[in-house]
């Protein structure tokens, strides 16, 4: 499915199957929904019914997050910049694109009947203190979606409804990250199933933006302990002695 905003030149959507490897795909869900740091979502909002954690990383900042999580190598190869940026930009207007250079990474874990209301990606707005800023594409990879009813992802320009995507597992969705959206409630799954997204949301941000943020930083309400299970059975770091 392809969202158009009136001139057929101006993408705003973008979905298709997962360009990840079948082994690959399930070695991220694995990974991801397995990790000790799921714990209540740190966003505000629409989503404190939700569950997962998030990262925020830009530039020497891809080093430590891939080196927790492996099996994102391939997935941030696939959807991170260019390649997010290309899928909403016919191949005649690709020239001097700019390229997201800053990222917010989050695990996004929904029960039956939970929903998302109407509102724009901002997560880095505030610690970036860049005023008004957005994501230049936001990025949805569906790890697991129960069968059930519902759910839809709709997206709007202004007041008016652009489309809706039923979510499926192994779905990829790109949108413009300045475009409202909301999440129905799903109902009808199994007792107790949850519907895992990975949303990664892809900013353009000038040097002072950059500079505000941390090149890493995790951030999860699973408690300490959760941090130390991640680290357990990591060589111990060794300085060097004068």
């Amino acid at each position: 499915m392809e969202v158009e905003l009136h001139d057929p030149a101006v993408r705003v959507c973008a979905t298709k199957r997962c360009p990840l490897a079948s082994r690959q795909f399930d070695q991220l869900k694995a990974e991801l929904l397995s990790s000790p740091l799921v714990g209540q979502t740190t966003l505000n909002g629409p989503f404190q019914s939700s569950r997962g954690f998030a990262a925020t990383f830009h530039g020497e900042g891809v080093a430590p997050l891939v080196e927790r999580f492996p099996s994102l190598i391939p997935y941030l190869a696939q959807v991170q910049g260019r390649p997010a940026v290309r899928a909403l930009t016919p191949f005649y207007q690709r020239t001097l694109e700019p390229f997201p250079n800053a990222w917010y990474l989050n695990l996004l874990l929904v029960g039956e009947g939970g929903s998302v209301p109407r509102h724009v990606d901002a997560t880095l707005r505030g610690p970036s203190q860049v005023e008004a800023v957005v994501p230049q594409v936001v990025t949805v990879l569906y790890l697991d979606v129960p069968p059930c009813d519902g759910g839809a992802l709709t997206l709007f320009h202004g007041n008016e409804p652009l489309g809706s995507i039923t979510p499926r597992t192994g779905l990829l969705v790109h949108f413009r990250g300045d475009l409202s959206h909301q999440v129905e409630p799903f109902t009808g799954a199994r007792p107790g199933a949850l519907r895992a997204s990975l949303v990664l949301e892809q900013y353009t941000l000038p040097p002072e933006g950059l500079a505000a943020l941390p090149p890493f930083q995790l951030d999860s309400r699973a408690g300490f302990g959760a941090f130390l299970r991640l680290h357990a059975g990591r060589p111990a770091r060794t300085f060097p002695l004068d």
